[in-house]
């Protein structure tokens, strides 16, 4: 309960995840002016899209956060998806706080490190579901939730402004499959004790209803794998361990072997044997032993349900696997939900499976997977549960979070904050609200390097894809005359034109004519002669294409 003794506003800003779907981070404050502490909840992901050419993974900008690391007493994980864990590795030599998380997401990220070259030795404080932390002017309680990962956990935040329940993606599940399911016994007496504030997963607030349980899926997979005559492929997510274990007992009841493909899943599997979570199944296979096993004696788990083009399913398609191959008759389930921006690259693997022979299932014609996100039936058995005064909906798109706020006003809750990333809102003492805007930033992971958007160079390659370059060398005499042909490579564009012309012969003559006409004044002048040049070549590919490529012009003197 919030009492007097609180030393400043109890603050919260997120600066990933809430306008979007992945890139979690969340900061929460309490204190006055520089005496403020903080703790940092989640340090996820979301990963690149045809827009974002040549990117692997979007960041959320911690420039904020870096300036105040002094005073950051932890990093709290609520479980290890890599749109709550996988900036961390990133962005952890850059804040040298504690990082709290259990011993899943622990070993993957481990596994995660050995297999990243370079990747920071980050001291890592394992904790257990249930266990109580003290950071600060804070105390962390894990508790228990339902996810598509073992371990997810709620985090109650205690402090002397009140408790925050903050969820982490979670659902309703009392048969999960693996570990143990939400703990809705221990949020009904903290909801007892009294919630200040309830920072909850909006992902699914669109969605009528409850989820079906990982147990439902479980039943649908073992009969359809029952009755498939050959090989049986499963792609989903890697960390989904429930998934993997009941793809497993229904091989095992249908006297099929599991191979593993890709090294994702290969991870997630150690790890989650190591911890007991495959215990009583048979040992699985490595991917060598796919091509000698009877085709009705295999079922393949494999990674790539989101169209990663390097992940075995891609690799598998395009006929690029070292030792898999799918053939006429063989079933690929996907047991996962294509996430939004996905879609082109998951449609693409499917028609070219179809194409092969195989026979394709996805969550439109069986049960074959189910959201670990709460639908709005969910939503509204948590808020009787935790009892809080104020909801704030995170995680989700702009449509999410307003649906998300619009069901929490009508089921009771006498505050609710919608905000946006870059928020800085009080959550204590007054009516919650934003008091600031610290803005949000993105930072996008490119090979090797992390970087701002603006120093990227994403718009050029957007450019380039768009209408292809046209690079020109010049070599001219001091003087002001050619001293030799000039040289042009074209890069994406049309070989000729509408009449049949070739487009290099046409460009070629417009540079020659363009250097005829300048004035030798100017032919001596590198800017200008490289400027005419440019917009020549630029306006004449326009004229013929429509189109209008970058164009880059060097000129040397001799």
């Amino acid at each position: 309960m919030a009492g007097e003794g609180a030393d400043g506003d109890l603050t919260f800003v997120p600066l990933g995840g809430v306008g979007e779907i992945g890139m979690n981070l969340a900061v929460y404050g309490i204190g006055a002016g520089r005496r403020r502490r903080y703790i940092a909840v989640d340090m996820g992901v979301a990963f690149g899209h045809d827009n974002l050419p040549g990117i692997e993974a979007v960041l959320p900008d911690i420039s904020w956060l870096e300036e105040r690391a002094d005073r950051l007493e932890g990093i709290f994980i609520t479980h290890a998806h890599e749109d709550h864990f996988g900036a961390l590795f990133d962005f952890w030599p850059r804040l040298k706080a504690p990082v709290y998380m259990t011993p899943f997401a622990a070993g993957l990220l481990e596994a995660k490190g050995a297999g990243e070259a370079g990747s920071p030795d980050i001291p890592v404080k394992v904790v257990k579901q249930g266990d109580r932390v003290a950071a600060g002017p804070f105390e962390v309680e894990f508790v228990p939730v339902s996810h598509s990962i073992p371990e997810p956990n709620a985090l109650v935040i205690r402090s002397a402004a009140g408790t925050v329940v903050h969820t982490g993606d979670w659902k309703i599940d009392p048969t999960p499959g693996i570990g143990v399911p939400i703990d809705e016994a221990r949020l009904a007496a903290i909801g007892e004790e009294g919630v200040h504030a309830l920072v909850c997963d909006s992902t699914n607030a669109l969605r009528e209803g409850e989820s079906p349980s990982e147990a439902d899926v479980a039943e649908v997979l073992k009969d359809i794998i029952a009755r498939a005559s050959q090989r049986v492929c499963v792609t989903t997510f890697a960390s989904n361990v429930g998934r993997l274990r009941s793809v497993a007992e229904a091989a095992l009841a249908a006297e099929r072997e599991v191979v593993i493909v890709g090294r994702a899943i290969q991870r997630a599997v150690e790890v989650a044997t190591e911890l007991g979570y495959l215990d009583g199944l048979p040992p699985f296979l490595r991917q060598d032993a796919y091509g000698y096993l009877p085709r009705d004696k295999v079922v393949a788990l494999m990674t790539g349900s989101q169209g990663e083009p390097r992940a075995a399913l891609a690799r598998i398609v395009s006929g690029d696997h070292p030792a898999v191959a799918i053939s006429k008759g063989d079933m690929v389930i996907f047991s996962s939900r294509t996430i939004p921006g996905n879609e082109r690259p998951v449609n693409a693997i499917i028609n070219g499976l179809i194409n092969i022979g195989a026979e394709v299932v996805t969550d439109r014609l069986g049960l074959v997977h189910v959201s670990g996100h709460p639908r709005r039936e969910e939503l509204k058995r948590l808020y009787a549960l935790t009892k809080p005064k104020v909801l704030v909906p995170v995680h989700g798109e702009a449509l999410h979070l307003h649906e998300h706020a619009k069901l929490g006003r009508a089921s009771g809750i006498s505050e609710v904050l919608e905000l946006r990333n870059g928020d800085l809102a009080r959550l204590w003492p007054g009516p919650s609200e934003v008091i600031s805007k610290i803005g949000a930033g993105q930072l996008y992971r490119d090979g090797r390097l992390l970087l701002e958007p603006e120093r990227s160079g994403v718009e050029a390659r957007r450019k380039l894809a768009f209408a292809g370059a046209v690079f020109v060398s010049l070599v001219m005499r001091d003087s002001g005359a050619i001293a030799d042909d000039p040289e042009l490579v074209l890069l994406g564009l049309p070989n000729r034109d509408s009449e049949g012309e070739p487009m290099q012969a046409l460009l070629e003559d417009i540079v020659d004519e363009t250097i005829e006409q300048l004035p030798k004044a100017k032919r001596r002048d590198e800017t200008s002669l490289s400027e005419a040049v440019r917009r020549a070549v630029r306006s004449q590919v326009s004229q013929i294409w429509g189109k209008k490529p970058t164009v880059a012009v060097t000129v040397s003197y001799i």
